[in-house]
């Protein structure tokens, strides 16, 4: 290290970068309607964000595309059968331990009946009903688009 601390700044700065990149969660998500309604799960009560709505999916494992990702996950947590549609929104948002870099697909829903097999709960819900539900802030810009635009509720 030399006298002015430049060395030791880079290592900071390198430790830093290693530190959010193993903080950084890839997320495929499904934007489901069947008949209207939108498919909504809550997260168990142990998870992050316990408690909290979302939209069903989970983190993509390196040799996934985002689409398989999300049939995987939505066949494990739901056990549901969907048919990927096209990319609704992309969103990285920070949490104070991780980052999430999250990619919403929408979905139509075609085979199997919901379980809760890896979710708390799941709920079929309309346009009006969406805004009851706490969702976490990284959903904040999708919600307002899903309620501001009645075609894709179609």
């Amino acid at each position: 290290m030399n006298d002015d601390g430049k060395h030791a700044e880079s290592q900071i700065s390198i430790q830093n970068s290693k530190s959010e990149i193993q903080n950084l969660e890839e997320v495929a998500a499904g934007v489901v309607f069947r008949n209207g309604l939108l498919l909504i799960t809550q997260r168990r009560p142990q998870d992050h964000l316990g408690g909290l709505w979302e939209f069903p999916g989970g983190k993509r494992h390196p040799e996934e595309s985002f689409e398989e990702c999300l049939k995987r996950e939505l066949m494990e947590e739901l056990g549901i059968e969907v048919e990927i549609k096209e990319l609704l929104e992309t969103i990285a948002h920070d949490y104070p331990e991780k980052t999430v870099h999250l990619k919403f697909f929408r979905c139509l829903w075609l085979r199997n009946e919901p379980r809760n097999l890896g979710c708390h709960d799941f709920a079929w819900v309309g346009r009006g009903q969406l805004a009851s539900y706490a969702f976490p802030a990284a959903d904040a810009r999708l919600l307002e688009k899903l309620l501001a635009t009645g075609e894709l509720w179609r």
